[in-house]
Parts: C-alpha cells; structure tokens; sequence
C-alpha cells in the first residue's frame, strides 16, 4: 500500500519550501507520494491551517506543522508501513 502525504503550503512561504525539501529524503525512504497543497486555494483548508502551514498530513493525521519533525515523521511512517 502506497503511503500517501499532503503537504499544505504556500507559495511565499519559506517554512513551506524549506519542509517540502526535507521532506524528500524520507518520502524516498519510506516510499511516499508528496502532494503539496495550496492552502490558500481551499477556503475550508485556510480557515482550518490558516496559521500553522506549512502542515504535513496522512490523510486526517496532523503528522508535524511549521518544521519537519523527522523522528516524529520517521516513527509515524515506520508505524503504517
């Protein structure tokens, strides 16, 4: 089963960008699809993450927000693969 992460950002965020670059080396390892989200595009995505993108999901799972956590990332990905 493919793992399969959402990351919701913003395009002027550097936050955003710095987590979506650490974050390749572990969707690599972990075989993980990243979908980068605009949370600005969803009105309900913004109400919701407005202050805290950039935001990594599984699914409804709040994995980390504002920084890769990647032990927290790491244990989180080993716990459903």
């Amino acid at each position: 089963m493919a793992i399969e992460l959402t990351l919701l950002s913003r395009s002027y965020c550097h936050l955003c960008q710095e987590m979506e670059v650490a974050l390749v080396p572990l969707a690599e390892e972990f075989g993980a699809s990243v979908t980068v989200l605009d949370v600005d595009s969803d009105p309900g995505l913004e109400a919701r993450y407005d202050e805290l993108v950039p935001v990594l999901l599984h699914g409804e799972s709040e994995i980390c927000h504002y920084f890769l956590d990647e032990a927290k990332t790491r244990e989180y990905l080993a716990g459903i693969r």
